[in-house]
């Protein structure tokens, strides 16, 4: 079966697109829907540009605002999460990272430094921030875009995946190798996904002065590269956070309930 790869840089890293089918028009039509999935959820929830769907929420001084459909369901999840994993998974600390200088300044009301999952009212098609919080949908919206991509691609073929840096989803008959790079540079081979996600995100890497990507909780994220497995990429993403911030007792219990797998030396299969 004939099959396509293409990357373009999105999403701050480069993604890069798959697909098996059974012809160049269904392969073409199924990059073409999953770089546009991309590509839109890229202009609705960055948080560096002004004028996002993220921006104008934010930036609204407790009003309600019109939301796309997408953004409202990612909104939906994002508040769950927060709330059943007694926010180390935190939407809105957004105030914190702009007060870091990790994330840019785009004006609005002064914003505490995080808030807590009530401070998020969804109405119809419709949000409102509650308190003067400002949320920052990084955590998820990768994960969230990759989903999306793959219901796009899904309608023109039958296997394939997209991986957009540290986060991959493989559908399908697809089976892809996949290795860890470590903190030390090194690469750890992971064994083979298939019919899943899986989400890295390091603390404390070298490069962290240079690409200051921020894990923001009410403690310190653990030092290393934490990894899950799930069903859906957006759910493997957010729960990399959670693995690096819970306890080390219960890390692994936290993402287990929350509906991932702390990922073990080698992935099965």
């Amino acid at each position: 079966m004939p099959e396509r790869r293409r990357m373009r840089p999105l999403l701050g890293t480069f993604v890069e697109l798959g697909a098996s089918g059974p012809d160049d028009a269904a392969l073409d039509a199924a990059l073409a829907a999953g770089f546009a999935a991309i590509e839109r959820a890229q202009a609705l929830w960055s948080f560096q540009s002004p004028v996002s769907e993220l921006s104008r929420l934010n930036q609204a001084g407790g009003e309600a605002v019109t939301q796309s459909r997408e953004t409202i369901r990612l909104l939906w999840l994002a508040r769950a999460l927060t709330r059943l994993s007694d926010g180390l998974f935190n939407c809105t600390v957004g105030g914190a990272l702009v007060a870091q200088g990790v994330l840019p300044d785009h004006g609005g009301p002064p914003s505490l430094p995080m808030g807590v999952a009530g401070d998020i009212e969804l109405n119809g098609m419709q949000a409102r921030l509650r308190r003067p919080v400002r949320l920052t949908l990084d955590g998820i919206a990768k994960g969230f875009a990759i989903d999306l991509a793959v219901s796009a691609m899904r309608r023109c073929v039958r296997a394939g995946w997209v991986n957009a840096g540290g986060d991959l989803r493989v559908f399908g008959e697809h089976a892809l190798p996949v290795a860890r790079r470590e903190l030390d540079g090194s690469h750890t081979e992971l064994g083979s996904l298939r019919q899943a996600a899986l989400a890295s995100s390091a603390v404390g890497h070298g490069d962290a002065q240079r690409f200051p990507g921020c894990i923001v909780g009410a403690q310190p994220p653990a030092i290393g590269v934490w990894s899950v497995v799930a069903r859906q990429a957006w759910r493997a993403d957010a729960l990399t956070k959670v693995a690096a911030l819970a306890p080390t007792a219960e890390r692994s219990a936290w993402v287990q309930r929350l509906g991932g797998a702390l990922l073990a030396p080698a992935l099965p299969g």
